[in-house]
């Protein structure tokens, strides 16, 4: 069976988490980040999954319900499992702890392996390669690895292994994190997917709830210790493909953990030839299928043509005598005439008035734009007001006023 730990705040990607847990903020038009993490299990027919909730988690709880009902009478199901205090009167204290506090799931369902996923990350993954190579080893814990720029790799679990694939050292966001043996430009990270005997994630919780001094977190304080034991071993992602996915989509992984990030992700799903393709159907991403009339451009007129170019259009969108490049419209955005938006993410519903220009933004649900607005066009002015990147993309929350 498989946990995936959806109780992250999300912080660095504030306002667009100020109302949602992170798995649940919207990612390429009509998916939210934990659809890919979910949709890697299901494509590989791991179909008994609870989702460790904790974090603002009425979204998220409202897409898991609507959108991931397996089938039931074949044992199949995708459920949200909140934070319930079985353990005391306390929330979620880490990820460990998550984990932890409903060892009750494992002892009703009682299954021999346990995939332990985040539910952030955008990529494409067949956990059952992860089983097999973790089936062979003979491993307590296998861990999935990708390389990351070194300059990036304090933000992760850095690990070292031998020959064999076994992990001889775990440094959970180091200050100075090690480079790969051969190459000083990158690091070797976790990708905060495990794959755990059971017993051996049973024992490790129970042990690390007994500490004190511990911080109850599944990179910081499990994995460095089963490691200790010699029980851990490395899975490397980017030698393995899923169906359909073509080279150079090879080990694409993506943290999506600050604006920036997010932003850059979204922004490779737009090239001819994408990095990471949102159009392969041997292992499609799931989302809701919401019952929404087709995207539709109108007006044709000097000055006044509705169009879309280099750009992901969703159901129910209008582009009505305005211009869109290199953006990404989620359903319902609606964008009138001679307005200009570029280089932009717009989530549901938000509205783009008459003339106005929208340039390197990440606009959040039910935000108006009013008629000559602009945003991303004067970015001193816009810090004042909005929250702005540090790579200067303009952020306005969901229901935020936009002002002249």
């Amino acid at each position: 069976m498989a946990m995936v730990l959806a109780g992250g705040e999300g912080k660095r990607l504030a306002p667009l988490t100020r109302d949602r847990a992170k798995p649940a903020v919207p990612f390429g038009g009509r998916y939210r980040l934990i659809d890919f993490a979910l949709s890697n299990l299901v494509n590989a027919r791991i179909v008994r999954i609870v989702v460790l909730t904790q974090y603002k988690s009425h979204s998220l709880d409202r897409h898991l319900a609507t959108t991931w009902r397996l089938s039931p009478i074949l044992g199949h199901y995708v459920t949200a499992v909140p934070a319930q205090m079985r353990r005391g009167k306390r929330w979620f204290l880490g990820s460990a702890d998550a984990v932890f506090q409903n060892l009750n799931i494992l002892v009703d369902e009682d299954p021999e392996h346990v995939f332990v996923f985040g539910a952030d990350h955008i990529y494409r993954m067949n956990p059952r390669h992860m089983l097999g190579e973790h089936l062979d080893s003979g491993a307590g814990v296998t861990v999935a690895a990708t390389s990351v720029p070194l300059a990036e790799a304090s933000a992760f679990g850095v690990i070292q292994a031998d020959e064999s694939g076994r992990i001889i050292d775990f440094l959970e966001k180091p200050d100075n994190p090690p480079a790969m043996p051969g190459d000083p430009t990158r690091a070797y990270v976790s990708m905060g997917n495990y794959i755990f005997d059971r017993d051996v994630l049973v024992d490790a919780v129970s042990t690390d709830a007994a500490d004190d001094n511990s911080n109850h977190d599944l990179g910081g304080n499990i994995i460095p210790n089963l490691v200790k034991a010699g029980l851990a071993r490395v899975h490397d992602f980017p030698a393995f493909d899923v169906p359909g996915i073509h080279e150079r989509e090879r080990g694409y992984w993506r943290d999506v953990g600050t604006l920036d990030s997010y932003y850059d992700a979204t922004m490779d799903l737009l090239a001819v030839e994408p990095i990471f393709s949102l159009y392969n159907q041997e292992w499609p991403i799931f989302t809701a299928n919401t019952p929404l009339p087709p995207a539709k451009t109108v007006h044709e007129e000097p000055g006044r043509t509705g169009m879309a170019v280099n750009s992901l259009v969703s159901d129910g969108v209008i582009i009505s005598g305005g211009s869109v490049r290199r953006s990404v419209l989620s359903p319902l955005v609606r964008v009138n005439s001679y307005a200009e938006v570029s280089d932009s993410v717009l989530f549901h519903n938000v509205r783009v008035g008459r003339g106005a220009v929208v340039r390197r933004a990440i606009i959040d649900k039910n935000v108006e734009v009013p008629e000559g607005a602009q945003i991303g066009v004067d970015l001193e002015l816009d810090r004042s007001r909005y929250t702005v990147s540090d790579s200067g993309i303009v952020v306005i929350g969901k229901g935020d006023k936009v002002e002249l």
